[in-house]
């Protein structure tokens, strides 16, 4: 995911604390890993310059960024064979992922401002790599369910190069799929970002959220 501006510092990278949490996903499974990296700095130009320093690098783009998820399918598959057939009898998928989030290390200089711009920053981080998941996982069930929907073929190495075909272009899609989301998110992401922040400072106004 790739976010730009607003002071918004672009990553971090630092300490690994691993949460294994597995998760059930409908069809497919899915196992979920969190990771937390370390950011100093008590102004937004000190958070942005730790953010650029530690990010995590994404290979896609070769870049840092201020949130990353890891993402692996595995697909384990059975067949049934006839004298004159061969078919997908069982697809399960399991969805690996590793979520990749910032931790800021708060010090008692930073101002209020800086505090909340954090806040609502990290929290759309966290829903950004989340909805990551999401699809990663709806692509998974759609893998599961396609390689069960298969025909029968005339032999089980035709149905295995049939099943690789089949994950294979449910994989592309996904892939595209993933990128259509950052491109998006990442047009959107000054003014998503300004109005959360609206929302949460009238909030604050309003007594209904508590200093940060």
């Amino acid at each position: 995911m790739k976010r730009s501006m607003l002071g918004v510092k672009q990553l971090l990278l630092g300490a690994l604390l691993l949460a294994m949490t597995p998760i059930p996903a409908g069809a497919a499974n899915l196992v979920k890993t969190y990771s937390y990296f370390a950011v100093g700095g008590s102004t937004l130009d000190e958070i942005e310059a730790q953010l650029f320093k530690r990010g995590p690098e994404v290979k896609s783009t070769g870049t840092r960024h201020p949130g990353a998820t890891q993402m692996a399918f595995t697909t384990r598959t059975s067949y049934a064979r006839t004298s004159s057939s061969c078919r997908i009898a069982d697809a399960v998928v399991t969805v690996k992922v590793k979520v990749i989030l910032p931790e800021w290390r708060r010090t008692r200089k930073a101002d209020a401002d800086v505090r909340l711009f954090w806040d609502t920053l990290s929290a759309d981080i966290k829903r950004h790599e989340e909805r990551h998941v999401e699809i990663a996982k709806n692509y998974g069930r759609e893998l599961e369910e396609a390689l069960e929907a298969t025909y029968p073929q005339r032999n089980c190495d035709t149905a295995k190069a049939k099943a690789a075909a089949i994950t294979a272009a449910v994989l592309a899609r996904h892939d595209r799929a993933q990128v259509q989301f950052d491109r998006v998110e990442s047009v959107n992401f000054e003014s998503r970002i300004l109005r959360l922040l609206r929302y949460r400072m009238e909030r604050f106004g309003n007594g209904k959220l508590p200093p940060t």
